[in-house]
Order: structure tokens, then sequence, then C-alpha cells
């Protein structure tokens, strides 16, 4: 398996506009993004990445909007990926549409986003799979230098691995979207298992107590057993 960590990477878009077949890949993901919105609460989405900024989340219940990029317009925040510039545990859900697809240290990238988010918060990850027709474009001379057969391409199954060593539950994980420039036979809930295009992975972050609960403890080491009770029983019944 080629390492997550590269010295060099291809630029990433400024908007879908600049992908192949762009449009039609950006209305998918909406597609599938659609019924997940009315499930988040919270005070802060942070919409990290030039392509995530462009995704349309007016449906989401969590009325504050974050735009995070390196560059690009309608940013509300200029932010590198790899340092974010917010709080420890101070937003509630991040989305990452094919950021991790156009970064030096994805590893990096998860490692500050989990920072970031509060406990019990949503993870919403994007991306285009390897096994598809976008990951055979990579191999065609003429098509694999344009976007996004350009991009790093990671299957589902490497990114829940990460998520996992991050204590990260995985609510969802899917292919959808057979051919990148038909988003018309794209209907929310269905999945391509193999052949999708386009990945997505959506997921909360669990946190394990490591404080004793006292009460917890007393119990454990007091038990009562269940003959005590019968033995009250025929006591006061003067047996």
């Amino acid at each position: 398996m080629r390492a997550a960590r590269i010295e060099k990477i291809v630029a990433p878009p400024a908007s879908w506009d600049e992908l192949s077949c762009g449009g039609a890949l950006l209305s998918a993901l909406e597609q599938q993004l659609e019924p997940w919105w009315q499930k988040l609460f919270g005070f802060h989405l942070l919409k990290l990445g030039e392509l995530s900024v462009n995704v349309n989340t007016a449906r989401c219940q969590i009325a504050h909007h974050i735009h995070a990029a390196s560059k690009g317009s309608d940013l509300h925040v200029y932010a590198d990926s790899l340092q974010l510039p917010f709080l420890n545990k101070s937003i509630d859900a991040c989305l990452l549409a094919n950021t991790l697809a156009y970064s030096e240290d994805p590893h990096q990238v998860l490692r500050e986003v989990d920072r970031v988010l509060i406990d019990d918060g949503w993870l919403i990850i994007s991306g285009f799979n390897p096994i598809s027709a976008v990951g055979v474009g990579k191999l065609v001379p003429l098509v694999r230098q344009r976007h996004p057969y350009t991009s790093r391409m990671f299957t589902n199954m490497r990114l829940m691995d990460w998520l996992s060593l991050l204590n990260y539950e995985v609510l969802s994980h899917s292919h959808f979207q057979p051919l990148p420039w038909t988003p018309s036979v794209c209907r929310p809930g269905m999945s391509f298992p193999i052949l999708g295009c386009q990945s997505l992975i959506v997921a909360r972050k669990r946190t394990i107590p490591l404080t004793i609960n006292p009460v917890s403890l007393f119990r454990k080491r007091f038990k009562v057993r269940p003959g005590a009770l019968g033995a009250t029983k025929n006591i006061y019944r003067g047996d």
C-alpha cells in the first residue's frame, strides 16, 4: 500500500467547474447529502476546502456555516487544512468534499478535524472511487492530466480504517453515480458497492469516558445475592 503522505500534489481546483463533468459530480453529491442535513444539529458547520465551499448546505439544521480554504473566493477564513485556526472542540460538524483527494497529508487533515470537532461531532467525507470510471481515467494519458483524474483516490475501506484509529463510528458508507456525466440516474439512498465513481462516508466522533464512576464501582463490589430476598420473606412470615 502506498504511503498516504507525499511531498508534492496537484493544486486543487478552485471550483467544481474546473473538473470534467464537474456540474454532474456536484449535483450527484448534493443529492446524496440531502437526507443527512436534517439530522445534523449544533452551532457551527465547517466546510473545509474549495470544493466543500461550493456544496449547497442551505437545508442543514446548523445555522452558522464557516467557509475555510487556503485560497479562493466566498471564504470566511483563510486556513491551512493541516493547521486549522480553530479552538479545540469548537466545531459541531465538518464537510470534507474531496478535500483529502488534494492533500499531501490526509492523516494530518483528519487529526486537525478531530481536534476541532466536539464530542459526538459529525464528519462527512466525499471522494473519488479508484475502482470506477474515474479511476480508469487515471490510466489514460490524455485524460489523466485533467481534474478529477489528477486527484488522489482512496477506497472507502482505507478511509474507514483511518477513522477507526481516531475512534469514529461510521454511520454510512457508499458509492454512487456509476458514470460521472450522468447525475440523473443517481437517487438518494441508491448505492453502487463497487463501480460508483464517487464515495461518501458519514461518521461521528465517539469518546470513551476515562473517569471512574464511584457509584458503578460500588455496585460491582457489593452485590446482593438473589437468595437474600427469599430469606427475608421467610423470616417475615415466621417460617
